[in-house]
Parts: structure tokens; sequence; C-alpha cells
């Protein structure tokens, strides 16, 4: 690139190579050619072309999570824009590091409401609501700076989406090539170290704990030492639907993700324990039922953001730091001074024995489930949910996850961004020596509102094997509707696609399982194909799925109201 034709485009493009970036997610288009143009010259950032901009930006922050580092989404200005904010959204919830970069209309048009192409006045205040922050680039001299700023913001835990805006004309104007490029390094903080007069405080009243635990959040991913120390010191661990593999969950002190939420033997255990150490966890009301789930009154909640204190749980103390140094520092401080029950690790095995037997018992015909897809995946495989039926009951609870960043779903609850997140995961997966598998398991009514990423994942080869719940509707709804409208149905039934012609169209393998005990073996004959697959379960075969917790506990059930 010679220097007299160097612009705000090619930067962009540079920038990203500069600080590390291998893949993007987006959709080309009028207000955000001239940085595909240069990042497609340079040919070093692999640039997948998405069917959505809420299919990229869910493939953005899957892509983050899993490999742990910074997603990019390139959207257009306004209604491209707005069509990605669902997944800005969900990568908020997740804390997940995305660099959502978007175009403008011309710097002189900007927020004046002269109806110019795509122009949304108020565009950064929607970004801005949507994510972590968001900001504009006002002049070409100081688009480097806002790009820094903006990725090591997204980097910077609390971690989160931010979005930059560059105006049409800015990314066409010619710069000097800037040497600070160079020797670029995100100023991003280093892990914040807790007090030591803080961690002593806390050892000293573990040091007095029989029975202790610790609860692994999102926060903690990045703490997987720190916690198996503690474990080594007698401490059992449970973990958030967001911090799951931490500790692999087939750890004989790991209740994994059966927190207590549709476990009653899980909660009648806490009562027991007389400690217990948050680790980077939110504690959120989705996971325990609107905080009416008891925890432990010891409470410890480590949080590296001090605004946790106290947000959802009281706490008997609160110490802000990195998860990681918080768990190896009281590790260091515990060794050799506590005295854990000598029951405890025998009654928290039998618990977790227990409480995993009555909870597959509550899934009907779909117990199997779980074990059948677990010994049909490899190990270091990712595993992708929809907020699908499948995914609410077992998928999110007694599917085990090995790796801290081997499980992703939608944090917010929403359906729909399955099939999306499996794309991003399976771009990460492919990145390095690795290439390994990823299953996405979605619903029919998720799969959906994003099916023609479908073709994304034919087009990159992603290494993806889809599965598709097929209930023929809206089976969690029906479950809410049965317990709080006396089981009148309303807007639940969908009609969609023959999915083996959808498959044919598309241009990849269908599997069809209409048998529980096939499960497994299919998705084994799926996951042996080197490219996507599309493996539909028919459930409307296999038999409905029972009401789960707390829907088969409220109000009347559909069978008796239809009476």
């Amino acid at each position: 690139m010679s220097e007299n034709n160097y612009t705000v485009g090619d930067m962009v493009a540079e920038f990203l190579s500069r600080i590390g970036v291998t893949t993007a997610f987006g959709i080309v288009s009028v207000h955000n050619v001239p940085m595909l143009d240069a990042i497609g010259r340079r040919n070093a950032i692999r640039y997948v072309m998405c069917r959505g901009e809420m299919g990229g930006a869910h493939m953005a922050d899957a892509y983050a999570r899993v490999t742990n580092s910074l997603g990019v989404l390139f959207t257009s200005t306004g209604p491209g824009m707005a069509n990605s904010i669902g997944g800005l959204v969900e990568a908020r919830f997740a804390a997940s590091p995305v660099l959502h970069i978007t175009g403008q209309t011309a710097t002189k048009f900007i927020d004046r409401d002269l109806g110019t192409v795509h122009d949304v006045p108020g565009q950064t205040a929607i970004l801005a609501a949507s994510g972590k922050a968001a900001y504009r680039v006002r002049a070409a001299s100081e688009a480097l700076g806002v790009l820094v700023r903006a990725a090591a913001e997204a980097l910077t835990p609390p971690r989160g989406p931010v979005s930059v805006e560059i105006p049409i004309d800015l990314q066409r104007v010619v710069i000097p090539r800037p040497a600070a490029l160079d020797s670029l390094v995100l100023p991003v903080p280093p892990p914040l170290p807790p007090s030591e007069a803080a961690l002593d405080e806390v050892a000293a009243i573990l040091a007095k704990a029989k029975r202790p635990m610790i609860w692994l959040g999102n926060g903690a991913r990045n703490a997987r030492a720190g916690a198996l120390s503690l474990l080594e010191l007698g401490f059992g661990a449970v973990s958030s639907w967001n911090g799951r593999g931490i500790v692999p969950e087939d750890h004989a002190m790991t209740f994994g993700a059966l927190q207590g939420n549709g476990a009653p033997r899980i909660l009648s255990f806490y009562e027991g324990v007389d400690a217990m150490v948050v680790l980077g966890s939110r504690l959120r009301g989705h996971e325990t039922m609107d905080f009416s789930l008891k925890l432990p009154r010891n409470l410890i909640h480590v949080d590296v953001d001090a605004a946790a204190d106290g947000r959802t749980y009281p706490n008997a103390y609160f110490l802000q730091g990195d998860a990681q140094l918080v768990a190896e520092g009281l590790a260091k401080r515990l060794k050799g001074k506590m005295q854990v029950d000598p029951g405890f690790a025998r009654d928290f095995a039998e618990t977790k024995r227990l409480a995993r037997e009555e909870y597959l018992s509550t899934l009907g015909p779909y117990a199997t489930f779980p074990e059948q897809i677990r010994a049909a995946m490899p190990r270091d495989a990712l595993w992708v949910r929809d907020i699908t039926i499948s995914n609410s009951t077992w998928g999110n609870r007694v599917f085990e996850v090995y790796g801290p960043h081997d499980a992703v779903h939608p944090v917010g609850a929403a359906i729909g961004p399955g099939l999306p997140l499996g794309i991003g995961a399976a771009m990460g997966a492919a990145e390095g020596e690795s290439n390994r598998h990823t299953v996405a398991m979605v619903g029919d009514g998720g799969f959906a509102m994003n099916m023609t990423e479908l073709w994304t994942a034919v087009q990159e080869r992603a290494r993806l094997c889809t599965i598709v719940m097929n209930d023929k509707g809206y089976g969690v709804i029906r479950h809410i509707q049965d317990a709080v409208v006396d089981g009148r149905r309303f807007g639940d039934d969908l009609r969609g696609p023959d999915f083996a012609q959808l498959a044919t169209v598309a241009g990849l393998p269908h599997f069809k399982v209409s048998r529980a005990e096939d499960f497994g073996p299919t998705v084994a004959k799926a996951l042996a194909v080197d490219g996507p697959t599309l493996v539909e379960v028919d459930m409307v075969a296999i038999g409905d799925f029972p009401p789960y917790a707390p829907y088969n506990t409220m109000g009347k059930h559909a069978e008796r109201a239809r009476r």
C-alpha cells in the first residue's frame, strides 16, 4: 500500500491484524465498503460473510467466548446496525469481548434527520444502550485512538461489546500511516490483584470451615488452576450456567451446573455448607429462581467489579480482585490449616450421584439423551445450545462440560442465537491445529429465526453438527402456558420446513432420529462427516417432553385443564 493512498479504511484493516485478529464477521454494505475492501486486499483476516447482522453478532460473540479473544463484527449503518442489536445484547449478557465496527452516513449529515441512506438519528445512543460502550470517530486523525480505546475496553473485565461508528467519508480520507501500528499493544490492564490484607481476613474465615464450597462463574474462566487448588484442600464446587467446565464436570468434587435450581437435593446439601466462596459470578436471577435459591449465609463474594458487592445476594465479605489471583492466594494461605469434615467428600459424591439420577428421572423419554450425546462427542468438542426445552433442562444442567471455553449458550435466555453461535464457535475451533468439533442443539422455533445462516455454515465448511429438536412448536412456551393460563395454548404451533429437503437445498447431509435410543449413534455418524451436518430429532415420534421446574409445579397441567 502506497503512502500516497493509505486511507482510514486501510488503517482499520491493519489495526485489526496488528492486535491479533484473524477472523471477522459481517455483511458488506454501502457504508463499510472501504474498510472491508481493505481487509480483502490485505488478505490477512478470514472474513466470514454472514446472512444477517444479528447472526453475525452472535457469531462474533461465540468466537470470542471459545477463543478467549476479541470477536469482530462489521455492519452497515442504520438498519444493518439495528439488525445486530439482539446479538450485541446477548454479548453484553455473556460479558463477551466483541468489537463492533459500523459505518455512518457522511459527517455533514449525521444526526440531522435529513433522510440520507441508512441514516438513523441517535444511532450512537442505541449502540451504547445495547453494549458496554459506543464511540463515534469524528475526525480521521482520531480513528486509531478511538479503535484502541474501544478494543481495550471490550477486553477489560468486566468484558463486553463495544461499538465504533466510522462515517463513510472519513473511511476514505487519505492519512499518513500511523507509525504507532508497528509496536501497537492494546492497553488492557493486567489481572487485578486482591488486597493482601483482605486475603488474610478471608483465609481466616475459611480456615474455620468444615464443609466449604466454591461457586464458579463466568468471571472465573481463567481460574481453573486456583479452583482446583481449593478442591485439593477439600472444597466442593458448583458452577453457574455461564461458568461451566472451569472444573471438569466429571471431577468428583463438583456438582457441575446442577446448582439447585430444579434439584431439591442440592438445596438440602447447602444447608450443611458453612462457607461458600463465589468466584466471578453475578448469582443471576435466572439461575437462582429470582434469588429465592437459599445459599449459605457465610457467603464470600469475589469479583473484579466493585459494583457486584451486594447486587444480588448479601455477603459476609466482598473481596475485589481477579478470580485466579484470589483463589491462588487463598489456597496458599489455607494449605495445612483447614480441617474439613472427613465425611464431606463422601456426602458430596453421594449427593451428586443421587441428585443427577433424580433429575434425569424427570426427563421422561429423553432421560438417556445427555449420556448418549456425551458418549458420541469427543471430550474437547464444543457444546453450543439455543434456549430450547432440551437445553433448559438437561443441556444446561446435567450434560458434562470439561473445558472452561467449551460451552456456549444464550445467557440472556433468547431463542434464535443457537445456529449462529454454533457457526462462530466452529470458526474459533478451526483456528490453530486442533480443529475441534462443534455441536449446536437448537429447537425448531429458534432454528427458524436464523435459518438462513445454514448457508453460512455450508459456505465456510464449518465443522458443525446442528441438532434440531423438532416438536413442531414452541415447547417451552407450551409448558409456561400450561402452568400459568390453565393450559390455554396460543401462538405455540409452528409450521416448519421439511428438514431433509432443507438440507438438500443447502447442500449438507441430513440425519433423522425417530427413536430415543438412536440419538447418540446418529450424532456420532454426523460427527464423522468433515463439514456441516443437520440432525433432526423427531420429538413427536419420541414423545412429549415433561414439564420442568418451576412449570411442573405451577397451576394446573394442560392435560387436566383440557378435561
